[in-house]
Formats: C-alpha cells, structure tokens, sequence
C-alpha cells in the first residue's frame, strides 16, 4: 500500500482532491489508473477530479507566487483547465503560505491568475482570468431539434439553449459528449435564459458526468449566451450549488466564485 496525500476542497460544490507534486512517490506507472481510484466515490475518496500541484520557482511576468497544476477527471482522463479545479489550488496556496492575495498558477490552458476577494477561515472567494471564449460555431446543429454553441474557453465546450430543463439532459449530455464532432470529446453545458443579465444552467462535464457546477462550463454558458445576444454583461450563473459571476474586461472574462477546503487525508494505493 502507498499512501497518497491529499487535500480535498470544492468550489461550489465541484469538488476535487489536491496532491503536491513532491507527495506523489516517484515510480507509479499510471497516474490515470490512480485518479479513477482515489476519485471513487466508493472505493476512494470520492471527488470529480484529482490535481497535482507543484509549486514553481518560474515566474510568470509578476511577483505573485506561482504553481502547476495537473489535472484528471474521475474516469482517468486529462484535462486542460478547470475553473473551479483551479480557485480549489489557490486555496490551498494561500492556505498553504505559498500565496497571499494574488495567484499566478500555470494549468494546462496556461498562465491563470486569481485574486483574493475574501476569505473566512477555510472558505475563499477569488475571481480567477478566464481569458477569451473563441466561438467555434454559433448556430450548430448535432442532434435533430437542439441548437448550440461550440466553443472553446480553455478546454472544449457546446453550449445547448433550452426552456427549461424538464427532459432528459443528462442523456443527451452524455451522448454530445462523444459526438463524433468532438474526436477529444466535450464539456456540455444546457442553458435557460432567465433574464437579460441571468442564466441558469446544467452541466455534465467530459470525463465526470454531471456535476452541481463548473467554472469553465459558466464561462461557456455565459459566452454563448452573449454571443447569441440573449445577456449583456455582467452575468450571473445559476448553478445547482450556488451562482457563479461573470464580468467582462475588453473582451476577457472574470469568474468570481467560492473555494472551500474541507478535508485532508491519506488514500492507500494498491498499484495494480
């Protein structure tokens, strides 16, 4: 047995376990192979995704400290970013010492910064650079009678507009996921409009099925909803967990939402 430790945290309610980089002993075969073991909500620990963090000496044009994130969904899948994934890191940065108010973390969509807003023992509350939504396809047409927006906000994203959420999302979340428009499949986000500054979505995320939030699937849904000239900015996201917020600087987007940390432990590897 090889224990591996971790911390686990979640933002609103996307929760994910956190390595440092220096805990993970050196000779495990297969990272993929560990994530979906120690993702389990029944065998392991039980999150929607596993981040090794590994503080950086490299700076990134600023005085902020720095790290390195990488990221696995629960099913052993890489990912390039996640929102909420990566204000769960800063946490632990700042927790940690490693940072104050300000956070430069380097993940595989590139350099990320975060700033503090509040923070409340083990609760933070950052807005996080999410950089340009770059809009793939406006007016897509994948399955008969649902209309999307694919995009790209860092990692994939289809963006589907609906009246409300009375059907079967979760099905055809899955099955866009895999759509062969997507050969390294995609996020799915499904979008109800509530007014002209306020979104409610769901999501069922690539490689962890639904999830009470995302904080790239918030950035999609809203970015789709602007380009389709349903919201102006600043917009709220209406997640199952709490909102998320979104504003625009030029043609950047601003996240602000929670990071909590909420355990820490160790999980036993068995390598197979």
């Amino acid at each position: 047995m090889i224990p591996i430790p971790f911390t686990k945290a979640h933002g609103a309610q996307n929760d994910f376990l956190l390595t440092w980089g220096e805990q993970v002993p050196r000779g495990i075969s297969d990272l993929a192979c560990l994530a979906r073991a120690i993702c389990d909500r029944n065998t392991g620990a039980g999150a929607d995704g596993w981040i090794v963090i590994t503080r950086s000496n490299i700076a990134h044009g600023g005085s902020p400290p720095s790290a390195d994130i990488q990221l696995w969904n629960s099913d052993g899948s890489r990912s390039e970013i996640s929102g909420n994934g990566t204000r769960c890191a800063a946490a632990l940065l700042v927790d940690s010492g490693d940072a104050q108010n300000e956070v430069e973390i380097l993940t595989g969509a590139g350099v990320k910064k975060l700033r503090l807003l509040e923070r409340h023992g083990l609760q933070f509350l950052f807005e996080m650079h999410m950089g340009r939504a770059h809009v793939e396809d406006l007016h897509a047409q994948i399955v008969p009678g649902r209309e999307c927006v694919i995009l790209n906000v860092g990692n994939p994203q289809c963006a589907v507009f609906c009246q409300d959420f009375d059907f079967d999302w979760r099905s055809l979340g899955a099955q866009l996921e895999r759509h062969p428009r997507f050969p390294n499949r995609t996020n799915v986000s499904f979008v109800r409009i509530v007014d002209r500054h306020t979104i409610d979505v769901r999501f069922f995320e690539r490689g962890a099925g639904e999830t009470r939030s995302s904080g790239t699937g918030s950035t999609g849904a809203a970015a789709a909803a602007l380009a389709r000239g349903f919201v102006e900015a600043p917009v709220q996201v209406l997640t199952p967990a709490a909102p998320l917020n979104i504003r625009w600087q030029g043609a950047d987007m601003l996240l602000s939402g929670p990071a909590e940390i909420v355990a820490r432990g160790e999980f036993y590897w068995d390598e197979p």
